[in-house]
């Protein structure tokens, strides 16, 4: 106070109409880059398998073992973000995982187990195993199998099937003839499971047993 005069302060400035004090223009959305594709690899078993996640320069992004569960498969590859490359041996009942890996959008590398060569590694495990099969992936130097179509591997099934049992038979008969082999008996005929032999016909006495038949010098 000066002279008994009081200086009043000056008023604040008036916002524009139509703005309100206080309150933020909402900014621009940026664009999202694009998403960057993963790279997993499966270490299938027949209770549990192991899965391993890596970006395209080698990186980790996860690890994780999983019960086989169709359900615990498709959560575990969402986490893989759209379209993962996924490597996967042709082990011990792949169909329904590569199933599933096909259902949730993941192109997969059915991977060729007997022409796999791990360079003699002194320490192999499913965590090595895994970390190769991403090397490789990414350097496209897998050695792939052929992913048979749903409507094909019944067909297949089948011819595996009559193979395993051809050859067990195969099998029998090979050690019946090592039997009679150890008696010193030859068969009266050329193929003892062929069709009956014509009636009349004598039938071949198979002898004694080796022991009642050793002489002493």
């Amino acid at each position: 106070m000066a002279g008994g005069v009081v200086k009043k302060g000056s008023s604040p400035a008036r916002s524009p109409r139509g703005v309100a004090l206080g309150a933020a223009k909402p900014l621009p959305r940026g664009r999202r880059g694009p998403v960057e594709r993963q790279y997993v690899a499966i270490d299938l078993h027949r209770r549990r398998s192991l899965i391993v996640r890596q970006n395209g320069r080698g990186e980790e992004l996860g690890v994780c073992r999983i019960d086989n569960d169709p359900v615990a498969l498709a959560v575990a590859i969402e986490e893989a973000g759209p379209n993962p490359e996924v490597a996967i041996e042709a082990t011990y009942g792949w169909y329904w995982a590569v199933d599933v890996l096909q259902a949730q959008g993941a192109k997969v590398h059915l991977v060729h187990p007997r022409a796999l060569d791990w360079d003699d590694r002194r320490v192999k495990n499913d965590y090595r195993d895994c970390v190769e099969l991403l090397k490789r992936l990414r350097l496209d130097s897998l050695p792939e199998a052929w992913i048979a179509p749903v409507a094909l591997r019944g067909l297949r099934e089948l011819v595996r099937q009559r193979a395993k049992l051809v050859a067990l038979r195969s099998g029998l008969k090979v050690q019946v003839h090592a039997v009679l082999a150890k008696h010193g008996l030859l068969p009266p005929v050329s193929d003892l499971w062929a069709s009956p032999a014509p009636s009349g016909s004598t039938p071949c006495a198979w002898g004694r047993p080796i022991s009642s038949r050793w002489t002493r010098c």
